[in-house]
């Protein structure tokens, strides 16, 4: 029984310290950010009370200093716990779909909604489970006819648009 347990249990990944320290490394960068514009619009007080950047200046310190202490307390406390919090092999599922996630929002800035979205879904159909070239082109034109019409002719919104739908004079 004891072997079976040890054959179970995941050897190698990131451990919940580890977690806790990249996690306090992204706070504490957004509290930086919040201390950034909280300078920028005036974090002092003015004649008539606290500026517009008063209280995010302060907010973001706050969250600087207890974002440093919490990554103080993971990588020289007494009291580690390296449990695994996830092991690498579900950790590159995950990867595989907040990669492509974050490109698709960056290149939707470049190319348009439209076009980002049919390549994301192809993106996603063909790697993860192998779909014909055939059937992705069914859906992406699919989808992105239909959400043309929904938004761009039915509700009147214009989406973010692309050189490509520049071409078809939109």
């Amino acid at each position: 029984m004891e072997q079976k347990q040890t054959q179970d249990r995941p050897h190698s990944g990131l451990t919940d310290n580890m977690t806790e320290a990249i996690v306090a490394i992204g706070i504490f960068f957004i509290g930086v950010v919040m201390m950034i514009d909280g300078y920028r619009v005036g974090s002092g007080w003015a004649f008539d009370g606290p500026m517009a950047g008063y209280f995010p200046f302060r907010t973001g310190a706050i969250i600087c200093i207890s974002s440093f202490v919490v990554f103080l307390r993971t990588v020289s406390g007494k009291h580690r716990n390296d449990k695994i919090f996830v092991t690498w092999e579900r950790f590159k599922l995950v990867l595989k779909v907040l990669v492509p996630t974050v490109l698709y929002v960056l290149i939707t800035h470049l190319v348009g909604i439209y076009v980002a979205s049919a390549v994301f879904i192809a993106a996603f159909m063909r790697m993860n489970d192998g779909f014909s070239w055939l059937k992705i082109t069914l859906v992406i034109v699919c989808v992105s006819v239909t959400l043309f019409f929904m938004f761009e002719v039915w509700f009147l919104m214009p989406l973010p648009k692309g050189p490509l739908e520049s071409l078809f004079g939109y």
